[in-house]
């Protein structure tokens, strides 16, 4: 499937595929739409307004702030996208199906099972640093999944990893609704895994190639 090229200054807040009310009691309504509306939407503003000075650049050919633009631009971006996978792999709690195939043997094959992986991507996401993110990726440069985190959602990753499987631990996902009980929203959080959307994200991003050879 082909999809656009997204033109510098050109990306949008995407709508959320369910109502506020949708992921409660897990995720309330409150913190739904402000981390949706407001934290999202600065991600957006700030990585067009980093392409376009960007864009800027080049025409001028004035570099002096290409330090700065580039910095916006990956912590912008990488908010952008994270977020963006996150309401998609979220559905309302029970609706999210069971994982499909080719997720679950590849789960099988890496972490020995189901429950290894949601241990180790539980722990990943309670214990990252300050406020970050859990997520399960595929890594095209050997043919499997991993599990990362991240201190900074543009920090500690893995190039040509596609995220599959995102969870936010920064404290505006779960704050009005755990305060600083960690803990109990990653916990809790699994009731919400849209496992379909997840094996639809990894039959796609399998299909990726990254050799590291000639």
């Amino acid at each position: 499937m082909q999809y656009p090229m997204v033109p510098p200054g050109g990306h949008r807040l995407p709508p959320l595929p369910y109502p506020y009310n949708a992921l409660e009691p897990v995720i309330s309504p409150a913190t739904l739409r402000f981390h949706h509306d407001y934290h999202h939407k600065s991600y957006v503003e700030g990585l067009n307004k980093a392409e376009l000075n960007l864009a800027e650049a080049r025409q001028k050919r004035d570099f002096s702030l290409i330090k700065h633009w580039e910095r916006e631009l990956a912590f912008h971006g990488s908010g952008h996208i994270l977020h963006s996978i996150y309401w998609t792999v979220m559905a309302p709690a029970g609706s999210g199906g069971q994982p499909g195939a080719l997720t679950q043997n590849l789960i099988t094959a890496y972490f020995d099972g189901l429950p290894s992986f949601q241990e180790q991507f539980s722990e990943a996401a309670i214990n990252v640093e300050a406020s970050g993110w859990a997520m399960l990726v595929w890594q095209p440069a050997w043919n499997r999944l991993e599990i990362l985190n991240s201190e900074k959602h543009q920090n500690l990753t893995q190039w040509g990893g596609i995220p599959i499987l995102v969870i936010d631990a920064w404290e505006h996902a779960y704050y009005l609704d755990y305060q600083n009980r960690r803990a109990d929203y990653v916990k809790a959080w699994w009731q919400l895994v849209n496992w379909y959307e997840v094996e639809r994200r990894l039959l796609l991003a399998s299909q990726a190639h990254m050799p590291l050879t000639i």
